[in-house]
């Protein structure tokens, strides 16, 4: 194996870190390869920045959870060839693309719920917002080096109609094409309400969260109060035969 495939796992390794361990662990792999004489790489890896935490929950995803990711981007890339299909005129299904990127945003979602809470981190609306946004970003990517899956220092937004002019030929239907733009708005505006639902279904699981941890806390002091009361009643009835006897 090679410095330049060591270095590669090595940076892996540190956006597979808990967030709050990243900075020192950069610093440390930068002052090890400055200390070998591997000034450059000391330099990059020195320049990588520490990701925001919705970016960091992405990197995540793509680490942990590749089968589900790697289905989005699947699902993305069938949805970008038929598009390019319908913009020459030719048939080509994207419900079926679709519904399957749909399912595999929701899952990775859900999958990065878990990951924030878990690591300490809070799921708010504008978080998960961010997380959504980025993986969108990801499934419309033209390649694997567009956005570096798995290493991201920062949130990304999905690239707009612009990302198919290359898609549409030299001499188009120009019907094709505003119907194709038009076809990319109702899609940017399913997005945004989607993410207006996503938004308030995140807030409403927080609120039913608390809801439910300030009920426990009632039903907890509930059973203190009890139990002290069982007490009382106990000493109570043993001082019953005392008071006889005196």
């Amino acid at each position: 194996m090679t410095k330049t495939d060591n270095l590669e796992e090595d940076i892996d390794h540190l956006f597979k870190l808990p967030l709050a361990e990243f900075t020192s662990a950069r610093n440390t792999l930068a002052k090890r390869l400055k200390k070998a004489g591997r000034a450059d790489d000391a330099e990059r890896v020195k320049s990588l920045a520490k990701p925001p935490v919705s970016a960091w929950a992405v990197n995540q995803l793509y680490w942990r959870h590749r089968e589900t990711f790697d289905a989005l981007i699947s699902a993305g890339k069938q949805l970008r060839s038929a598009h390019a299909l319908q913009l020459r005129n030719k048939p080509a299904d994207t419900r079926g693309p679709s519904a399957a990127k749909r399912e595999a945003l929701a899952s990775l979602l859900h999958l990065a719920d878990l990951l924030l809470r878990e690591a300490g981190h809070s799921s708010t609306p504008e978080t998960m917002r961010r997380i959504t946004t980025t993986l969108e970003a990801l499934s419309t990517a033209e390649s694997k080096t567009d956005m570096p899956a798995g290493r991201l220092t920062q949130d990304v937004s999905p690239l707009g109609f612009e990302s198919f002019a290359g898609l549409v030929p030299e001499v188009g239907d120009v019907k094709s094409l505003r119907d194709a733009i038009a076809h990319d708005d109702a899609a940017a505006n399913a997005l945004r309400e989607a993410e207006e639902r996503l938004q308030k279904a995140v807030a409403a699981t927080e609120e039913a969260r608390q809801r439910v941890d300030s009920l426990t806390a009632e039903i907890e002091k509930a059973r203190r109060l009890l139990a002290d009361a069982e007490r009382r009643v106990k000493k109570a009835r043993e001082d019953v035969p005392k008071r006889g006897h005196s």
